[in-house]
């Protein structure tokens, strides 16, 4: 994986320098408070993975003009927000190995910035003077808000479907990459046909990356994850994993893994037995099965596209969503 890591960060470098730069220039809050809570986000240590997205699919459909790297922080603003109000929402402690913004500074502080990079996104989509694009933005906005909720409204619920799991995670991760993906065909002029491609790539490749993500949050590494062990299901969230162990478990080893995960104070020793039982009963390899089959989607997603560089490194993403480690 990390011979792979290294591979595509050797090739997107100049991207990711010139979206960094874009990030820094185009914040521009009135406030050195907004500033320095949307900093404390925005640069500790993210992927660019979204706004990355949106310029190689711009890349790939002809883009050549000078705003791919301005218009591509829109989705790492949104991204950011998002963020910000989920760590408040979740009454998370650590974010990417640091203590949360509301911690740092207080809850009200912490979501008015939030707002801020949502509405600064809101302000960049507008400069495109594309319709279509103001379209995706808003309809990403709606749909993330919606997935919260409705994750937020069923915290703790044993009985949460792998339905349900499915419609929250395409409502709070995959409709950022499709928007991001979409977005790079739309201000390339690209044909629909070409949009619907990427955006059907963006799409698959975001519920991969969650269910990954969701995967990762079964370790006992914390200085790998950047957040405490067990963090989801000490925020009530029941994930694919878990979801599909408590499924196929026996009535016995079920309820003592309800009983873990009821108690929000659950040891390590608890946690590593929560793990045991669920590679017992294939949570983890269930949840690596349909995100290689959602990689492979993305991939096929793309496949008419012609030969070439930005095409390859796409593919290549779509494979290190799914072999990541943090």
């Amino acid at each position: 994986m990390s011979d792979l890591k290294n591979k595509i960060l050797s090739l997107v470098k100049n991207d990711l320098e010139e979206i960094e730069a874009a990030l820094r220039q185009n914040l521009n809050p009135y406030l050195d408070l907004v500033h320095n809570i949307a900093s404390h986000i925005l640069f500790s240590g993210g992927k660019r993975l979204r706004p990355l997205l949106m310029v190689l699919s711009a890349r790939m459909c002809g883009y050549d003009g000078d705003y791919d790297k301005t218009f591509s922080t829109i989705f790492e603003y949104l991204h950011a927000a998002t963020l910000l109000h989920d760590d408040l929402v979740d009454e998370a402690n650590l974010r990417r190995g640091k203590p949360v913004a509301n911690l740092v500074w207080d809850n009200p502080t912490a979501v008015l910035a939030g707002d801020f990079l949502l509405a600064r996104s809101l302000s960049i989509a507008a400069k495109t003077k594309r319709p279509d694009v103001i379209e995706v933005v808003a309809g990403i906005t709606e749909n993330m808000s919606q997935g919260e909720i409705h994750q937020l409204s069923r915290k703790g619920h044993l009985d949460l479907t792998e339905e349900e799991y499915m419609e929250i995670i395409q409502r709070k991760t995959a409709v950022l990459f499709q928007g991001a993906c979409h977005t790079g065909a739309l201000v390339a002029d690209a044909s629909e046909e070409k949009g619907t491609q990427l955006a059907a790539y963006g799409f698959n490749m975001g519920i991969a990356f969650q269910m990954v993500d969701d995967l990762l949050d079964y370790t006992l590494d914390t200085k790998v994850l950047g957040k405490e062990i067990g963090a989801d299901l000490k925020e009530g969230k029941l994930t694919l994993p878990v979801i599909y162990s408590l499924k196929t478990a026996d009535q016995k080893d079920r309820t003592r893994m309800e009983q873990i995960i009821l108690n929000k104070d659950f040891s390590a020793e608890d946690f590593e037995i929560l793990i045991a039982k669920m590679n017992k009963y294939g949570g983890q390899a269930y949840t690596k099965k349909l995100a290689t089959e959602y990689v492979s989607a993305a991939k096929v997603a793309i496949r008419t596209f012609n030969p070439s560089k930005t095409k390859d490194i796409l593919l290549m993403l779509a494979d290190y969503t799914l072999a990541r480690e943090a």
